[in-house]
């Protein structure tokens, strides 16, 4: 996800980052090196070389700090960023489980009523267009119990 332009506010202590379909704040306080009043931020910019997926601040005394997309979407909880990371972490599981399992992959394919090509986008943990509910039938192909655990989050 490409950032389209990032600005400061002062007065929020926070960088307003613009994505393409909305603006997200990112706080001074997440930022390292952090500023302050006594060394303020005096210039931020998309950085080309992130390949506009980060931007890049200076503050006065000369130091600068990045931040990728994935910290401002991970900090602003966004959904979609949410379900992908969901994604992501299991089918690395999925995958760990696969190369321990001493179920031959034609077995697995044949339980999952599929086909080998889609075993493997199933398993690729770079496709984001497969669902959830995909790699859940896989783990459970695999005697996994998957637990979602909904708990208060900590300071």
């Amino acid at each position: 996800m490409t950032i389209r332009s990032v600005s400061r506010n002062n007065r929020r202590k926070s960088f307003e980052v613009r994505l393409a379909s909305k603006q997200l704040a990112f706080p001074y306080a997440k930022t390292d090196p952090l500023p302050t009043t006594d060394d303020p931020v005096v210039r931020q910019f998309v950085d080309p070389e992130l390949g506009r997926e980060g931007f890049t601040y200076v503050l006065r005394s000369g130091r600068t700090g990045t931040v990728h997309v994935e910290q401002v979407l991970e900090y602003n909880q966004d959904p979609r960023h949410m379900r992908d990371l969901l994604l992501y972490r299991l089918t690395l599981e999925a995958q760990k489980r696969i190369a321990s399992s001493l179920l031959a992959k034609r077995e697995i394919i044949r339980r999952l009523e599929t086909s080998p090509a889609q075993l493997y986008r199933i398993l690729d943990q770079t496709n984001y267009a497969k669902s959830v509910d995909q790699v859940l039938a896989l783990l459970q192909v695999l005697d996994c119990d998957v637990d979602l655990v909904v708990r208060a989050k900590t300071a």
